[in-house]
């Protein structure tokens, strides 16, 4: 019979061995407060579905947004983005979509509550 002792190792050689260090991609999120957008400007609207997304009731792709938002903006002001999700939306999804506007400069995100 193995002694107690060489269980416990195994199993933390083994737990050791099998778990990653890395760090796990981070979404920023704030909660808006009374400051709201300013009456002239005219944020862009988003509905992301699971296998589509909608900007401004036009499709387009993740992949594709920086030149999509580029049409949408006015000066070097920051433009306000509008995230609707539907309901079949899986976070992983959301998560790129929104990994995807971070690299972006100068925007303003806030994700809408679903009913």
């Amino acid at each position: 019979m193995t002694s107690l002792i060489d269980v416990i190792f195994l199993l933390l050689l083994f737990f050791m061995l099998s778990s990653t260090f890395t760090r796990f991609g981070e979404v920023e999120f704030a909660s808006t407060g009374s400051q709201g957008a300013s009456p002239h400007d005219q944020p862009v609207f988003m509905t992301l579905a699971a296998a589509s997304l909608l900007l401004n009731g036009r499709g387009t792709m993740i992949a594709d947004l920086p030149q999509s938002l580029d049409r949408h903006r006015d000066g070097a002001a920051p433009l306000h983005v509008l995230v609707a999700l539907r309901n079949d939306v899986t976070a992983q999804r959301l998560t790129d979509l929104l990994a995807a506007l971070r690299k972006l400069p100068a925007l303003q995100v806030t994700v809408l509550e679903s009913a």
